[in-house]
Formats: structure tokens, sequence, C-alpha cells
């Protein structure tokens, strides 16, 4: 499992032209799943996501959790991260998981975000979307669950 994280000062996505998700301050996450994936990675990045301290302190110090700002989330779905583009021009996406099984673990990812009292939106899984992010910093942090 792969999540790209960004610091928002606010951010939303639609589909056609209807915005399915938005936030104020908070966290965009781009998430997507390889073939092997499963509970324990979802596991994984929902802790390092609630744990990671990117927001600023009264000092100006990237020292503040999600919850302690109480931020909001923002979860888009993103098959790409696992294009492969060792080979040619054309990316492949041949370890992205499957959308049928995907959308079970996108589901349970958010789920688990929304357990600890997290406000999370959502763009469409499978849709055509278009997502606008408003980054703060920019702060920007790709976290692999194959990485530990």
């Amino acid at each position: 499992m792969r999540v790209v994280v960004q610091r928002s000062l606010d951010s939303y996505v639609s589909v056609n032209n209807q915005i399915t998700g938005k936030i104020d301050n908070g966290l965009v996450i781009l998430v997507g799943f390889t073939l092997d994936d499963d509970e324990n990675d979802i596991n994984y990045i929902v802790k390092k996501i609630i744990g990671l301290r990117i927001f600023d302190d009264e000092n100006g110090i990237m020292n503040l959790s999600i919850k302690d700002i109480n931020g909001s989330i923002l979860s888009i779905s993103q098959f790409t991260l696992y294009a492969d583009t060792t080979k040619g021009n054309r990316p492949s996406y041949i370890n992205a998981m499957k959308g049928e099984y995907a959308i079970k673990l996108y589901e349970e990812f958010n789920n688990k975000l929304k357990e600890n009292d997290i406000n999370v939106q959502t763009g469409i899984f499978g849709a055509e979307m278009d997502v606008h992010i408003r980054n703060d910093g920019p702060v920007t942090i790709l976290i692999d669950s194959k990485v530990r």
C-alpha cells in the first residue's frame, strides 16, 4: 500500500462538476494498493498517518498531528501510484490491485481513519475525478507499507 500525504489548507474533489468531498485544514491522501496488500498494510498506514507530526505548533515547528489540530482528511483512490515506468514511456499498472479488490481495502482504510475520530471526505472510487489541492508548505510525504 502506498499513500502520498499532503498537508492542505483546503482541498476538494468533484465528479461530473459535483463536489463529493471537501476539507479545510488537514491532509489530502492519495491511496494506492498493490497485489498482496491486506489489513496489516492498512493498519500500518493508518497508524503512520495519525501519528505524523507535520503541522506547525505555536513556535512554527512541525510538531502536531492531524488529531492535535482537529484536522480533516480528503482521501482519493489512486491506482497510478503503482505505475511501473522501467520499460518504455507508457506506464504499466500490472502491480496495481484490481478495482474489485481495491475498493474493499479503500473503504476499510477510510473506515479505520473514521474510527479514530477523524472527519474523512472522499472522491468516488474508480471515477474520473477533478482534485483541487492547496498544499500547505508545501509538505508532501510518501509512505509505503512495504518499506518499514
